[in-house]
């Protein structure tokens, strides 16, 4: 990174980042009380408001959202004139999964091997820090020049939607000219890079009950309806012979234009054992960025531990649709119900439920926004153009953000990058991507703050 007064000042910054991304991660904030108390969430909540507070944001609040989560908000007054720039992050966290296939424990931030590991430490704790690293920046350097306005979601991974919902009923708290997204990632550690498309998705739950009551295999089985069995059938039809998704109806053949993803690159990246093949067709960039994706995340019925020679009478499976940019998630919600129940076999009893959904979003990259975030990457980030790339996840408030604000201009950066393995055991972030994209983010608000004068 050249030499200059941001980028000084945030390398200063970098170990009391460090042990304030310790604090935050340490509160096991899964908005899901099955999973985690409700304290740890609100542990978090106010952490963020005393840090929001100690920056001298005014009106900082926690927000009761109609989903039961607690948004945090401030707005950081800028000098007279200045256009408002809305930074955003999440508190909120996936659960840490097998704890045994952790190397070190979730909820303590610990360096290895030039990284920091930690539930949260990419997705998105690192975000909030990143945001306050950038506004710290330039506080030391002559002063915020926009006026910023900060939010930080307290139920993101749930897809629940308490914070859109409260956007709706109070459109003016968040009103903007420029929104930064800090809940993406760079293609790679080092590739400075802007998510252009997400991915919408839906999350339903389907049932399948054949029986009144378990019976015995050996006097029933090969006549009576196995529930499992069904469910198996059910799940299966989901996917073509070369494993796509493939739901009736739901086109599955776009493709994608851009910033491509080599194949081996993907492999190493998403660690798939030697010798075990890519499902689907197309490029990976289709298939991860352009196309729907469905994946079981879980099942209900009779642990492997424990289990009898019995026939199960019921059998539940969550199942997460990833849906892409040009797709409506509500009619894709309505096309999986009806394909599950045109193959659920022997007329088994299947409910299904929703229990998720965002819309997929496409940013507008020819705004002036983008222009001032490409010069920012330049300086943070040495000899490299900004790229632009698609993400395959889900951030549900960046549409209802568009609705809202159609003359805003919304960017999406953040820590997110392959290595961080966001979502699965031994999550971590790159300090020096940290250090790196808050001192892009510092130059970002200088220039955007500059095109915006008269």
């Amino acid at each position: 990174m050249s030499s200059n007064p941001i980028a000084e000042t945030v390398r200063s910054l970098m170990p009391r980042a460090k042990d304030e991304l310790t604090e935050l991660v340490a509160f096991e904030s899964v908005a899901d009380e099955a999973v985690a108390p409700r304290s740890e969430c609100e542990g978090a909540a106010n952490w963020v408001a005393d840090a929001l507070r100690a920056e001298d944001f005014q009106d900082v609040a926690l927000l009761d959202t109609p989903d039961g989560s607690q948004a945090v908000y401030g707005i950081l007054p800028g000098p007279a004139g200045a256009p408002t720039v809305l930074l955003y992050a999440h508190y909120d966290v996936q659960p840490k999964l097998d704890e045994s296939a952790w190397l070190t424990p979730p909820f303590e931030l610990t360096e290895r091997n030039g990284r920091w590991y930690g539930r949260g430490a990419a997705d998105c704790k690192g975000g909030v820090v990143m945001h306050l690293l950038a506004l710290r920046a330039l506080k030391a350097n002559g002063g915020v020049p926009v006026t910023v306005k900060v939010i930080v979601e307290g139920s993101e991974e749930q897809g629940t939607g308490g914070l859109e919902r409260y956007a709706e009923q109070h459109p003016e708290l968040l009103a903007s000219d420029a929104i930064v997204i800090g809940d993406a990632g760079n293609f790679r550690v080092g590739l400075p890079t802007v998510t252009a498309t997400l991915r919408g998705m839906t999350m339903i739950r389907v049932g399948i009950d054949t029986l009144e009551g378990n019976l015995h295999s050996g006097q029933f089985g090969g006549a009576a309806p196995d529930a499992l069995a069904a469910l198996i059938r059910v799940l299966d039809s989901l996917r073509g012979p070369d494993g796509s998704t493939v739901i009736d109806g739901l086109p599955g053949d776009n493709a994608w234009e851009g910033l491509q993803y080599p194949e081996e690159d993907f492999r190493q990246d998403a660690k798939v054992l030697a010798g075990v093949a890519l499902p689907g067709a197309g490029t990976v960039a289709d298939r991860i960025w352009a196309r729907p994706a469905v994946t079981v995340v879980g099942i209900d019925c009779h642990p492997v531990a424990g289990a009898t020679p019995s026939i199960p009478s019921s059998a539940r499976a969550q199942i997460s649709l990833r849906v892409p940019p040009g797709q409506d998630a509500a009619e894709a919600t309505k096309l999986l119900f009806a394909h599950i129940e045109k193959h659920t076999p022997w007329n088994a009893r299947v409910s299904l439920e929703q229990v998720g959904q965002g819309q997929p979003f496409q940013a507008d990259t020819s705004s002036p926004a983008y222009a001032s975030m490409a010069e920012a990457m330049r300086v943070a980030y040495p000899g490299q153009e900004m790229q632009t790339a698609g993400m395959g996840g889900s951030i549900p408030l960046c549409n209802t953000l568009a609705e809202l604000y159609p003359e805003a201009e919304i960017l999406l950066i953040g820590l997110s990058e392959p290595e961080a393995q966001i979502h699965a055991p031994n999550e971590s972030v790159s300090p020096e991507e940290l250090e790196r994209l808050s001192v892009a983010e510092a130059h970002f608000l200088l220039n955007y703050a500059h095109s915006k004068k008269v």
